[in-house]
C-alpha cells in the first residue's frame, strides 16, 4: 500500500532543516519517519544514510546506501558514498569494487570529472587495479595530458607483464611511442624490459590528477622565481582560484565526512541530506572556466550558485564580495566579504575591500578603521615572528583613537595612505622598506601606521611601560593601581586587560587571572582576531591544563581557522587527559574526532597513523581485538612497510582464531618485503617462527625462503623438526603438506620421505 505523500515531504523537511542545524539523530528520526512512507525512496534512502554517517554509525548507514543502490541502480552517488564507508572501514576489496562501479556511471552520465575521483581512489587502495589504470591511460590521452596517460600505460604495461602478458605490455607501450615517443618514462621502462628485467609494479599515487583545464588555474595562482608580486587583493583573488583548481584535482584525497570540512566538502553541511556532489563540482568548474575568459559576470553567477547550494568556503565568498565591490554593489559585497575576516588566506584582502566599500557608501569613518585593521594584519605579517604580539598591541591604542576621531578628513586622509601603502605590487618589500627607515625606539617595534596617522595614544603606551618597569622591580601592588587607574582612560584596551593578567598570575590569583583571560579571548573572537583569541587560549590552557571546557574552546577556534595540525596536536593532549582518568572510551572517541580531522587535505599525514595507533592501544587494553584488527588495518593502508604493524595483525587474527586471515596477512607482507625490501624478509620469517613455534605457517614460509636462496639443507632441517611435531600431535594432515615441501626440495634421501608418505596414508 503506497504511503501518504503529505506525510512523506513533511518528514523530509524536518530531517533538512534539522540536518540544516547539524542535529543528526533528530534529522535521522525524520528521515526514518518518511521511510516509513515510501521505503524505496532514493531521497530518502541516501539522506537517512548520511545523517547515521554524521552519526558515526557506518555499520549502520552502510545499509541504506545499499539499499538505493538496488533501488537505482544508474544512480553514482549510493555506490561512491558506500565506497567511502567501507575505505574508512578497512574494507578493501569492497571499498574497490564500489568504487570502481559508481566510476562507470559517472562516466556514463557524462561526468568525466567524478568518474576520475572514483578511479584515483581504486588506485590509492590497489594501485595494480587494471580496470582502473586503464580507464585513466584513456581519459588522461582523450583530454590531451599526455604525460599523465604515459604514466597510467606504463603502469598498465607493468601490471599485463607482471601478471604474465609480456606481449601485451609491449603493444601498450607501442602505444605510448606513437603518443609520446620522447617521453623519458618511455625510454626507462623500455630500457628495462630490452635488459630482460620485469618491470617495477604501480606504486600508489601520491596526489590527484584532474582535469586539464585546471593545470592552467593552478599554474596563474603559483608566484615564478622572480616574478613580481601582485597586491594584496590580486594575490587573494589567485589563492581563491588555486583552491577551487586544487579541491578539484585532490577531491579523491579524503573521503572522510564525520565533521565539516575545509574546501568542497563543505557541501556536506547543506540542507538536503544527500546533495548532488556533481552539480557543485560543476559550478565551481564553471567559475575557473569563466575566470580563464575574464568572465567577471560569469564567475560571480557560477559561484554564487555553489554558495546558495551550501559551499560555503571563504574563497568563494572572497570571489563574489570582491566582484560586487568593483562593480559597486557596496552593500551586498560587505555581507560575503564579512565572511572571509577570520581566514588568514582573505583577512588582509577582504579587510582593504570593506574599506573600499565603505567608502562607496559615504561611511568614511568605519572605512578608516577597516583600513587601519588591514594595515595592521600586513604590518604583523611582514614583522621578525618573535615581535608580531608585541606589534599587534600596539595597534589597540591607535584603533581606539581613530574610532574617537571626529574630523572627516583625518579618516579620508588615513584610508588614501593605507591604500597607497598596500594596494601596490611588491607590497610586502614596500612595508619592509618603510620599517628599515624608521627610528629604533629603544629596540621596541613600532607600528607603520604612526607613519599615516598622529596617534593621541602616546598616553596609554607610555603607562604600559611605566606598568611593566614596576612590575619588573616586584612593586606588583603599583602597577595593578597604575593599570585599573588607565582602564578609565583606556577600558577596551585589552594589552592592558591582558597585563592585569599577567599580574594577576603574579600575585598567586590564578582564577582571577583565567576568568579576566577568558574575557579577553572571548573580546578578541567578537572582533574577529582569531589569531589572537587562539593565543589567549593556549594561555589559559598553559594555567589549567584540566580545564577540559577552555581546551575544547581553543580546538574549536582552531578548527575554524584551518589550523588544523594545531588542532590535532590539542585533540591528542586532550584525549591524554581522559586516558589518565581512566576514561578509555572517551579518550579514544577523541583520537577518532582528531582523526577525522587528519584525513583533511593540507593535514600532516603523520598524524593519521600516530591516532590510529593510539586508537589500536585503547581497543587492545579492552581486549576489542576486532576493532583492533581494523584500525591496525588501515594503519597497514598507509604504512604498507611498517613490519610491527603486519606481526600484530598476524598476532590478533591468531588470538580470534582467524587463521586463514593470518596467512592471508603473513602471505601479503611477504610479497610486499619481495618487491621492496628482500633484505628483511629472512630476518621476519625468523622472527615470526620465533614468536608462534606452533604455528606451522611460519616454519613453512621461512623453509620457503631458505631454500630460494640456496640454503636448502637448513631449510629441510627445519621442516623435519615442524614434522616430528606435527606427528606428536597426531596433524597428519599438515604433516602430509610438509613432507611434500620437503619433497620438492630435492632431499638426498627422498625415498624415506616418500616411505613416509605410504605409512601415513595407509
Amino acid at each position: 500500500m503506497a504511503g501518504r505523500e503529505d506525510i512523506f515531504q513533511k518528514t523530509m523537511n524536518e530531517g533538512h532543516s534539522a540536518a540544516w542545524d547539524k542535529n543528526w539523530a533528530q534529522a535521522a528520526a525524520a528521515y526514518l519517519r518518511a521511510l516509513a512512507e515510501f521505503p524505496e525512496s532514493p531521497k530518502a534512502l541516501n539522506s537517512y544514510a548520511l545523517a547515521l554517517f554524521q552519526l558515526e554509525k557506518y555499520d549502520e548507514a552502510l545499509t541504506p546506501y545499499m539499499r538505493s543502490a538496488r533501488v537505482a541502480p544508474e544512480d553514482p552517488l549510493p555506490f561512491e558514498k558506500i565506497a567511502q564507508i567501507n575505505e574508512r572501514m578497512g574494507k578493501t576489496k569492497e571499498a574497490v569494487q564500489a568504487a570502481l562501479y559508481a566510476a562507470e556511471l559517472y562516466l556514463k552520465l557524462k561526468d568525466v570529472d567524478k568518474a576520475l575521483e572514483n578511479w584515483l581512489i581504486v588506485i590509492q587502495l590497489s594501485p595494480e587495479n587494471l580496470q582502473a589504470r586503464s580507464r585513466l591511460a584513456l581519459i588522461h590521452e582523450k583530454t590531451a595530458q599526455t604525460r599523465q596517460a604515459t604514466i597510467d600505460y606504463i603502469a598498465v604495461a607493468s601490471i599485463l607483464q607482471n601478471s604474465g602478458n609480456p606481449q601485451k605490455a609491449l603493444e601498450i607501450l607501442a602505444h605510448v611511442a606513437q603518443i609520446d615517443p620522447d617521453s623519458s618514462e618511455l625510454q626507462h621502462a623500455l630500457a628495462i624490459i630490452n635488459k630482460g628485467q620485469v618491470l617495477p609494479r604501480p606504486m600508489r599515487p601520491t596526489g590527484g590528477t584532474g582535469p586539464l583545464r585546471l593545470e592552467s588555474a593552478r599554474a596563474s595562482a603559483t608566484p615564478q622565481p622572480d616574478q613580481e608580486s601582485p597586491d594584496p587583493i590580486a594575490e587573494a583573488r589567485q589563492h581563491a582560484m588555486k583552491v577551487f583548481a586544487d579541491e578539484l584535482f585532490d577531491a579523491d584525497g579524503d573521503n572522510s565526512e564525520t565533521a565539516p570540512r575545509r574546501g568542497l566538502s563543505v557541501m556536506s553541511s547543506a540542507p538536503s541530506g544527500a546533495q548532488d556532489n556533481s552539480s557543485l563540482l560543476l559550478n565551481i568548474g564553471a567559475a575557473i572556466d569563466a575566470d580563464m575568459r575574464a568572465d567577471e559576470t560569469g564567475v560571480q553567477v557560477a559561484l554564487s550558485k555553489a554558495l546558495e547550494a551550501g559551499f560555503n568556503h571563504p574563497a568563494a565568498n572572497f570571489v563574489v564580495g570582491q566582484i560586487l565591490c568593483h562593480t559597486g554593489d557596496f552593500e551586498r559585497a560587505r555581507a560575503y566579504l564579512q565572511q572571509c575576516l577570520r581566514f588568514d588566506d582573505y583577512a588582509l584582502a577582504a579587510r582593504l575591500l570593506l574599506g573600499k566599500s565603505l567608502r562607496g557608501l559615504k561611511r568614511e569613518s568605519q572605512a578608516s578603521i577597516e583600513y587601519l585593521e588591514a594595515l595592521k594584519i600586513a604590518d604583523v605579517s611582514v614583522a621578525p615572528r618573535e615581535q608580531g604580539v608585541t606589534l599587534h598591541q600596539a595597534y589597540e591604542p591607535l584603533l581606539e583613537t581613530v574610532r574617537d576621531e571626529k574630523d572627516l578628513k583625518a579618516h579620508l586622509k588615513l584610508c588614501e595612505n593605507v591604500e597607497e601603502m598596500l594596494i601596490r605590487a611588491n607590497w610586502r618589500k614596500h612595508l619592509q622598506k618603510m620599517r628599515s627607515e624608521m627610528p629604533n625606539n629603544e629596540g621596541q617595534i613600532q607600528p607603520l601606521a604612526e607613519i599615516v596617522i598622529q596617534a593621541q595614544s602616546s598616553q596609554v603606551i607610555e603607562s604600559m611601560k611605566m606598568i611593566n618597569e614596576l612590575a619588573r622591580t616586584n612593586y606588583l601592588r603599583s602597577a595593578m593601581d597604575e593599570a585599573f587607574h588607565m582602564l578609565l582612560s583606556a577600558p577596551t584596551y585589552l594589552p592592558l586587560h591582558i597585563l592585569i593578567a599577567d599580574l594577576l598570575v603574579r600575585e598567586d590569583r590564578k582564577q582571577e587571572a583565567i576568568s579576566k583571560l577568558n574575557a579577553v579571548a572571548a573580546a578578541y573572537a567578537a572582533r574577529d582576531e582569531g589569531t589572537q583569541s587562539v593565543n589567549i587560549l593556549r594561555r589559559i590552557v598553559e594555567l589549567a591544563p584540566m580545564d577540559l571546557d577552555v581546551r575544547k574552546r581553543l580546538i574549536k577556534r582552531m578548527v575554524d581557522r584551518d589550523q588544523l595540525d594545531e588542532a590535532i596536536g590539542e585533540y591528542v593532549d586532550l584525549a591524554d587527559i581522559y586516558y589518565r582518568l581512566a576514561e578509555l572510551d572517551q579518550a579514544r572517541k577523541t583520537f577518532a574526532t582528531a582523526l577525522d580531522l587528519a584525513r583533511r587535505p593540507n593535514t600532516n599525514r603523520a598524524w593519521s597513523v600516530k591516532l590510529l595507533q593510539r586508537m589500536a592501544d585503547i581497543d587492545l587494553q579492552s581486549l576489542d581485538w576486532r576493532q583492533a584488527i581494523q584500525a591496525y588495518e588501515q594503519i597497514r593502508a598507509i604504512a604498507p612497510e611498517d613490519a610491527s604493524i603486519r606481526e600484530t595483525l598476524i598476532d590478533l587474527n591468531l588470538r580470534l582464531a582467524q587463521v586463514p586471515q593470518a596467512q592471508a596477512e603473513l602471505d601479503s607482507f611477504q610479497a610486499f618485503l619481495e618487491q621492496n625490501q628482500p633484505a628483511g624478509l629472512l630476518p621476519f620469517l625468523q622472527k615470526m617462527v620465533d614468536e608462534h613455534p606452533g604455528q606451522a605457517m611460519f616454519a613453512r614460509a621461512l623453509a620457503a625462503q631458505l631454500h630460494k636462496n640456496g640454503r636448502t639443507s637448513e631449510a629441510i632441517t627445519l621442516l623435519d623438526a615442524l614434522g616430528e611435531k606435527l606427528m606428536d600431535s597426531g596433524d597428519l594432515t599438515s604433516l602430509v603438506t610438509v613432507v611434500n615441501q620437503i619433497l620438492l626440495m630435492n632431499p638426498p634421501n627422498a625415498d624415506q620421505y616418500r616411505a613416509l608418505l605410504s605409512q601415513i596414508s595407509t
